[in-house]
């Protein structure tokens, strides 16, 4: 669960997945702990779903959303990427944008 605040962003594993016996890090730069990770700037892994160039431009036009929106381009943008990895708003981030 990647989730941003006032902060930064914090990434942690869910306590099922890390207990799975085919349980695998999303990247090497966030390997496998039941402890949350914490940065100031979107994960770099994460960053690296987000499009770039003309099809960021496409995304910024059509879905009216700022570059330096990181998060919600990762939202946006990034529902069904190519790999093992979906990006998806979990139910507490739907109703608060109701």
């Amino acid at each position: 669960m990647i989730t941003e605040t006032d902060e930064g962003y914090t990434f942690q594993y869910d306590t099922e997945y890390l207990h799975r016996e085919d349980a695998l890090p999303v990247s090497q730069t966030l390997p496998l702990t039941d402890k949350p990770y914490l940065s100031k700037t979107l994960f770099a892994f994460f960053d690296g779903l987000i499009p770039e160039g003309w099809l960021l431009d496409l995304a910024e036009k059509n879905w009216k959303i700022n570059h330096q929106d990181r998060m919600g381009l990762l939202l946006t943008c990034c529902k069904d990427c190519i790999g093992a990895v979906a990006v998806e708003a979990s139910l507490d981030m739907d109703e608060i944008e109701k």
